[in-house]
C-alpha cells in the first residue's frame, strides 16, 4: 500500500481553492490575485515533495 503524500494533498487543495477563488463573487483582480496565489503555492507544494 502507498504512503499518503501530504506535499501532494496540500497541492491538491490548493488547486481546488484556485478553481474555487475564479468563481467567487468578487471583483475580477481579487479572483485572479486569490488563484495566482494558490497556483503558486501549489507549485511550490509540488516541487518540494515531489507531487506529480
Amino acid at each position: 500500500m502507498h504512503a499518503l503524500n501530504p506535499s501532494k494533498i496540500r497541492a491538491a487543495a490548493h488547486r481546488a481553492m484556485a478553481l474555487a477563488a475564479l468563481h467567487a463573487d468578487s471583483s475580477l483582480r481579487t479572483r485572479l490575485t486569490r488563484y495566482n496565489n494558490h497556483i503558486a503555492k501549489a507549485r511550490a507544494l509540488e516541487n518540494i515533495g515531489g507531487a506529480k
